[in-house]
């Protein structure tokens, strides 16, 4: 069975566990919990160059989508997210997000559109805004990094916020259906804080994953927010 495609933008926040933080001894049960509770599921690619940590390759998408039953979005932290386009849209990820600092952004962008896939583009915290410009009517969201991306478990930057409302206002004038995702340092404090500032997409990693009890973690997300 194939996995769901991704969703469009529907007025309530998307909540997107990270499987970096998941506990790969048991990925089933670990991600157990989150079905019917999340709206997709990320899986950070990492190369050793772009950041300096090694994680994923495509492999890992067709369990991760098998475990959680939900739509799989491909983060690729990497140096040439070209290289890997194709393996990860032919592994079944629904959504492929790659970095406006790597090697020919837009052109992956471009292609991971023409193989009918979500296309995300991410900011790390020290990159401007307006480098989403040029790429604003091919994409389906925008990542705002609240963390310097490469590791889990790291302290949410507040000075972001104002990234965020900026990226909010550009996506409503654009009046088109992007999601607006912010990812690092996401738990229940920080996550009304993000949406209050017009994220509509929160990845969340350690603070989910190390709750006593996940499901209730997200329901109580989703009540607040």
């Amino acid at each position: 069975m194939k996995p769901p495609f991704f969703p469009r933008p529907s007025g309530r926040a998307a909540l997107v566990p990270s499987v970096l933080a998941a506990d790969f001894a048991c990925l089933k049960g670990s991600l157990a919990p989150i079905k019917k509770l999340a709206d997709w599921v990320q899986v950070d690619v990492m190369d050793g160059h772009f950041v300096p940590n090694i994680s994923f390759g495509p492999g890992i998408v067709p369990f991760v989508a098998a475990a959680s039953g939900l739509p799989v979005d491909a983060h690729l932290m990497v140096e040439e997210p070209g290289r890997f386009l194709a393996a990860f849209a032919a592994a079944g990820a629904r959504l492929i997000t790659v970095h406006a600092e790597a090697k020919l952004a837009g052109a992956c962008v471009k292609k991971i559109k023409a193989m009918g896939l979500g296309a995300g583009l991410a900011l790390r915290p020290g990159t401007p805004l307006k480098l989403v410009l040029p790429h604003l009517r091919d994409l389906d969201l925008i990542l705002i990094m609240t963390v310097e991306p490469g590791f889990g478990g790291q302290a949410f930057m507040p000075e972001m916020l104002p990234k965020v409302k900026a990226a909010r206002k550009l996506i409503d004038a654009s009046g088109r259906g992007i999601w607006l995702q912010a990812d690092g340092g996401i738990n229940a404090r920080t996550a009304e804080a993000a949406a209050g500032a017009g994220a509509d997409s929160l990845v969340i990693g350690s603070a989910l994953f190390s709750a006593e009890n996940p499901a209730a973690f997200l329901r109580g997300l989703r009540k607040r927010l």
